[in-house]
């Protein structure tokens, strides 16, 4: 039988980083995963593939809309929708194997199947039990539905499906405004699909900073995509080729249908847990199927630790990343960490979005006096010159002390933009850190400085 210090179970994007971090650490590691490749949801269905359709939509745009302005003239592409989807697998072939390379490197054991937690100390895969001293459960989530609408991955899909359908569809009913539904709606509205997303509350983007909801949908408007809002989907039904939505409107309860080629249910995701034998063992799950964990990743099960999506807290890569990190710091008696206040979120469509730290709500909702520094990149010159010069940066400072509370940004390269702020947070700086922060000319960047000095005496270039 074999032994090891740690088994991983999942190679998503908390679990490979997880086993990565113990093999550094000394510790003889195995990582458990069924799939034919490492990288788990993100690299094979999710972040890295629409990010690959995401970036071949947005070229699409350019050359449809900037292009010629810019003095570069001729017939539009056109679209070859095989080559594109083949670009994509080529983008999550390049990743996974990658991930593969990191294993060997690491003398890391891929474990290859579906694994199971017979009892604390034991990991069984296929016909195999390992003995270990710790086990990661690190397997990640699964798209979630609503009552009444089935996903077949042909005409309703998940985000799954979306990344893979055979032609692109004339219409698509898109239902929730997150992340992932806006992502997807957008590149398949770039692809010249007629998207409507339908959404049970009145704001895009549950949770984000109000101003930025409503800048972001009117951009979406003006893109071309439809909104359907305070909308309840009632059922989906489907024939052959064509599927048919029902909703009904909450402020006056009244029904309406819209027709559709294709239906994509963005509503969330939920933990993965299933098979793993947890409740055989006493794990703790919460109502929301959440593994309870302790401030060190441990269940109330001695031994056994979960990360990422299988556990509270927001469904994102890099967090999963942070506490695979940390809870193999644990496991090997150091002081693992996460600050959970400085985790940033970004919306990758064009223009992008980001955020991080408190929003103008949470603030007013606390009582805490704040200050607002806002920079548009109407007023940045990089921006102006390739066309994105819509959208702004958003500063939030303490009204005593300046510290820095929160980010929020809507414009170019926003994703990227919004890590200054994150070290800046991680160190306790203020909007005079940035503001007094010599930045590069002509840079996206400078709109982050701009909005820092609007914080004190003014932004210089509005």
């Amino acid at each position: 039988m074999a032994q090891y210090d740690v088994i991983v179970i999942g190679a998503g994007p908390g679990g490979y980083v997880a086993a990565i971090r113990c093999a550094q650490l000394g510790l003889k590691t195995a990582c458990v995963e069924g799939r034919e490749t490492l990288g788990g949801t993100c690299l094979n269905v999710g972040c890295i593939p629409s990010k690959a359709l995401l970036h071949a939509s947005h070229q699409l745009h350019e050359a449809e809309h900037n292009f010629a302005k810019m003095g570069l003239k001729g017939k539009s592409p056109s679209v070859d929708w095989t080559q594109m989807l083949s670009y994509k697998d080529e983008v999550i072939g390049g990743n996974t194997k990658g991930i593969e390379f990191l294993f060997k490197k690491n003398k890391i054991d891929w474990l290859k199947g579906w694994g199971s937690i017979p009892e604390a100390g034991k990991v069984k895969v296929s016909d195999e039990v390992y003995e270990t001293k710790n086990i990661i459960v690190a397997s990640g989530s699964e798209p979630s539905s609503i009552p009444g609408v089935e996903i077949d991955e042909k005409i309703v899909v998940s985000s799954t499906g979306a990344l893979e359908l055979p032609k692109i569809p004339k219409k698509m009913v898109v239902i929730g405004a997150g992340v992932i539904g806006l992502e997807l709606g957008s590149v398949y509205q770039r692809l010249g699909t007629e998207v409507t997303v339908v959404e049970f509350l009145d704001k895009v983007t549950p949770g984000m900073d109000g101003e930025v909801q409503k800048t972001f949908q009117r951009m979406l408007k003006k893109q071309g995509l439809k909104f359907v809002m305070g909308a309840a989907v009632q059922k989906v039904d489907t024939t052959k080729t064509k599927a048919k939505v029902t909703y009904k409107l909450r402020k006056d309860d009244s029904e309406a249908v819209l027709d559709a080629d294709v239906v994509l249910v963005a509503t969330g995701r939920k933990p993965f847990t299933d098979g793993l034998g947890l409740e055989a063992l006493g794990v703790e799950i919460s109502p929301r199927g959440q593994i309870k964990t302790d401030a060190h990743w441990q269940t109330n099960v001695k031994g056994i630790y979960a990360i990422g999506d299988a556990i509270d807290g927001p469904m994102l890569a890099h967090k999963a990343e942070d506490e695979g990190m940390a809870a193999a710091d644990c496991i090997a008696g150091k002081a693992g960490h996460v600050n959970y206040d400085v985790i940033p979120g970004v919306i990758y469509t064009a223009p992008e979005v980001a955020t991080v730290g408190k929003t103008e709500e949470q603030l007013k909702e606390e009582g805490r006096a704040y200050k607002v520094g806002k920079f548009p990149f109407m007023g940045n010159a990089r921006a102006k010159a390739v066309h994105q010069g819509e959208g702004f940066v958003k500063l939030l400072v303490d009204k005593e002390t300046d510290r820095i509370l929160g980010c929020h940004i809507i414009g170019p390269s926003a994703g990227d933009l919004i890590h200054e702020i994150c070290v800046g947070m991680e160190f306790g700086a203020s909007a005079e850190d940035i503001a007094l922060t010599c930045h590069a000319h002509p840079t996206f960047s400078e709109a982050v400085r701009e909005a820092a000095l609007a914080c004190g005496d003014g932004a210089i270039h509005v």
